[in-house]
C-alpha cells in the first residue's frame, strides 16, 4: 500500500473526513500544526474525531509564536521517513515554509496542495515571495480553474498541476431530488419559520463573510421573504444593524452541528453566501447537495467554479447590496425547482469519495 504524508494545520471536520477516506486506499499519515483550542472563532462542536483509519500526529510546538502562526521545527523528523507521496497543504505558514525548503534542499519531490486561491492586486516584493514558495513544489494539486490560474501565476507549471473535486460531502449526503413544496413547507413549519420565503446563509459572525452586505440587502426587499444566518453569536456589531434598519425577517440562529443545520438546508428556498472572499466556501457544496439555488460573490472560488448565473443560482460584484438585493429578488422570483436539480447535476460528482479517489489516481501513480 502506498504511504502518503500530508502537512496540514488543524483537523477541520471535511479534512477529517477526506483522510479517512483516503485511507481506505493508501496509507495516510496527518501532521497537524495547530490545535483545536488554537481556533477561538470556532465552537468546539465543530471538530469531529475520525475513525482511525488515518494516523493523526500534533507536531510540537518548540518555539514562540511567529506572525500568529506556530513554527513546529519536528516536522523535518516526520518527513525524513520514507514515503511514497509528501502533499504540503498551503505554502504561507511557517511550519509549511521550513518543510518545503528541507525538501528542495534534499531534492525530494512533493506536491503542493491548494484548495482555493484568488489573484490579488500586490505590490512586487509579495509576489516575487509569494512565487519563490509556490514554485518550490514539484507537482500541484489544485480544487479547479481559477485555483489553477491563481497557482500557474504564483510560478507552477501548468503541465503538472493536477485537479480534485474539493468537497465537504459524502455521496449519501447528497439529495436524489429537489424536494416538493409540500416538504419545504413541512421543513418550514418544523423550524418554525413564518416568512413565505426562505433565504440561508451559514458562517461565523465575522466581517469577511458579509452578513452586514446580506442584511443591507434584505432591507430593500419584502418583509415576507426570512433571512436566516446560522454559526454562532453575533456580535453587537450585527444586533444593533438589524434594530437601526427594522428587520425583524432577519433571525440569528446559533451554532447548529449538522443534523440540526441539515433542518434549515431543506427549509431554504435559496442559499446565500455575501462572501468579502473565500478561497474555496464550502457551504456552497453543501448547500447545492440539498437542491438549493445559490448566490454569492465574485471573490468566491466555490462559486466561481459552480455556480452559472441564471442557471442555478447568480455571482454578484463583491460589497455590493443593491446588486445582491436585485438578485435575490429574481432568483426567488425564477424556477426554484429547475435551479434546484442544475445545482444537484452540478454538485454530484463533488464528494468526499470522489475527491479522495482522485487523489488515490494522482498520489499512486
Amino acid at each position: 500500500m502506498k504511504r502518503v504524508l500530508f502537512l496540514t494545520n488543524i483537523a477541520s471536520p471535511y479534512r477529517v473526513h477526506f483522510y479517512d477516506e483516503l485511507a481506505k486506499h493508501m496509507d495516510v499519515t496527518v501532521l497537524y500544526t495547530d490545535r483545536a483550542e488554537d481556533t477561538k472563532d470556532r465552537s468546539a462542536d465543530w471538530f469531529i474525531a475520525g475513525t482511525g483509519a488515518y494516523r493523526p500526529v500534533q507536531l510540537k510546538r518548540r518555539v514562540a509564536r511567529i506572525g500568529g502562526e506556530t513554527l513546529c521545527p519536528d516536522v523535518i523528523g516526520w518527513l525524513k521517513k520514507p514515503y511514497d507521496a509528501i502533499v504540503i497543504c498551503g505554502y504561507s505558514s511557517p511550519t509549511a515554509m521550513l518543510a518545503m525548503a528541507w525538501l528542495r534542499r534534499k531534492k525530494i519531490p512533493f506536491y503542493l496542495e491548494a484548495d482555493g486561491g484568488l489573484i490579488r492586486q500586490e505590490g512586487k516584493g509579495k509576489f516575487r515571495f509569494k512565487k519563490s514558495l509556490v514554485s518550490m513544489a514539484d507537482f500541484w494539486l489544485s480544487s479547479g480553474r481559477y485555483t489553477t490560474e491563481f497557482l500557474v501565476h504564483y510560478g507552477a507549471r501548468e503541465d503538472r498541476v493536477f485537479s480534485y473535486p474539493f468537497s465537504s460531502v459524502y455521496e449519501k449526503d447528497i439529495l436524489p431530488a429537489v424536494l416538493s413544496a409540500e416538504e419545504k413547507r413541512r421543513a418550514k413549519a418544523e423550524l418554525g419559520v413564518s416568512e413565505g420565503q426562505m433565504v440561508l446563509s451559514v458562517g461565523q459572525f465575522i466581517p469577511r463573510k458579509g452578513f452586514d452586505i446580506l442584511m443591507r440587502a434584505a432591507s430593500a426587499l419584502d418583509r415576507s421573504i426570512g433571512f436566516y444566518i446560522v454559526g454562532g453569536e453575533p456580535t453587537e456589531e450585527y444586533r444593533r444593524l438589524r434594530d437601526t434598519l427594522g428587520l425583524e425577517n432577519v433571525h440569528f440562529v446559533g451554532f447548529r452541528k449538522k443534523e440540526a443545520l441539515d433542518r434549515y438546508y431543506r427549509a431554504a428556498d435559496l442559499f446565500v453566501l455575501p462572501t468579502r472572499e473565500d478561497i474555496w466556501g464550502l457551504v456552497i457544496n453543501e448547500a447545492m447537495a440539498f437542491g438549493l439555488p445559490v448566490i454569492t460573490t465574485d471573490r468566491c472560488v466555490a462559486g466561481l467554479e459552480l455556480v452559472t448565473d441564471k442557471v442555478n443560482g447568480g455571482i454578484v460584484p463583491v460589497e455590493n447590496a443593491d446588486a445582491l438585493a436585485r438578485k435575490i429578488r429574481e432568483v426567488l422570483a425564477s424556477d426554484l425547482e429547475e435551479m434546484g436539480r442544475r445545482s444537484l447535476e452540478t454538485i454530484r460528482p463533488y464528494t468526499i469519495e470522489n475527491m479522495a479517489k482522485v487523489h488515490e489516481q494522482i498520489l499512486g501513480r
